[in-house]
């Protein structure tokens, strides 16, 4: 099965916020690719570009660059220009899956639940954007991933500095009516829908510290819901994923209220694959191990051509 793939070059690093979190997710890629007897090389685009790539000469690309320039359907398209087979989504759905606000544009237009939102500017009425959205508010870039440049603001006075803070990561800032609840993640791989994780922060903002660097959070697999919310989430998230043409693999992101009600928040079309990751931890309790999850994403590969 090895040989089936030829050379595959796993990318990682690149430029976006979110290097050293992309630069962990490509090492464990690449060395359970070379644990599996795949050709694998590592290849980390800040260092020679697309022409750096052509070099290595690989039949398809195992895409583990997180953020803006390798999530958000730049590097889909540059591979389907060069013939390559990639993972993960293509330009269309990565491109909207890395843009929160026309995510949820797509979502309400399909009548898909999701918090009500509207992007910000410098010079906003900020008391008329808490008349509008009400208390309290989150407040994050539209094309960062991970957490980064996210706020949540309980006054309109807040909401000021909370819109400069994610305007250092974006020229583009959002903010959205902050759901108070259990928060849930749901990992999608081909036409399977992997067991749901339910979050647990004790400070009780899941921030990049919390997802990358503390030992306190808490992931509760099984999630604690009954059988059928849990179906109910599951068929949500595929919905939400496939209304924004998602395929491969991916990772929604929901809240569910004080009345039992999930409330999407966003789609991650390249989730991470580092040791505090989701999807290798919900892909681990339905019995497929790291390895093997990984060699089932790159399978995707072979089911379908470039667009």
């Amino acid at each position: 099965m090895a040989r089936a793939y030829g050379r595959v070059a796993v990318l990682y690093g690149g430029h976006s916020a979110e290097r050293e979190v992309s630069l962990k997710s490509g090492a464990a890629v690449l060395a359970a690719l070379e644990r599996q007897g795949v050709d694998a090389i590592g290849y980390d685009p800040a260092d020679g570009g697309l022409a750096g790539l052509e070099v290595l000469a690989p039949d398809r690309v195992f895409i583990a660059l997180h953020g803006r320039g390798g999530e958000d359907g730049t590097l889909q398209g540059a591979l389907e220009l060069l013939g390559l087979p990639y993972t993960g989504s293509g330009v269309l759905a990565s491109a909207l899956g890395m843009d929160k606000q026309r995510t949820k544009l797509v979502w309400e237009a399909l009548g898909l639940p999701t918090p009500a939102g509207r992007i910000l500017a410098a010079n906003a009425d900020w008391e008329a954007v808490v008349a509008e959205l009400g208390l309290p508010l989150i407040v994050k870039p539209v094309h960062e991933g991970s957490t980064l440049g996210i706020s949540i603001v309980d006054s309109g006075a807040a909401l000021e500095a909370a819109y400069h803070e994610a305007a250092r990561f974006d020229a583009q800032v959002m903010a959205e009516r902050f759901i108070a609840g259990e928060e849930y993640t749901v990992s999608l791989l081909g036409d399977a829908i992997l067991p749901a994780i339910r979050v647990e922060v004790p400070g009780g903002f899941y921030d990049y510290e919390a997802k990358y660097l503390a030992d306190d959070t808490r992931y509760h697999l099984p999630c604690g819901l009954a059988a059928d919310a849990e179906a109910a989430l599951g068929a949500l998230c595929r919905d939400a994923f496939a209304a924004i043409g998602g395929e491969g693999w991916g990772r929604v992101d929901v809240m569910r209220d004080a009345e039992g009600c999930f409330w999407l928040l966003e789609v991650n079309t390249v989730p991470g694959m580092t040791d505090h990751s989701l999807v290798p931890q919900a892909a681990a309790h339905s019995g497929l191990d790291f390895d093997a999850l990984v060699l089932r994403i790159l399978d995707t590969t072979l089911e379908a051509a470039p667009e």
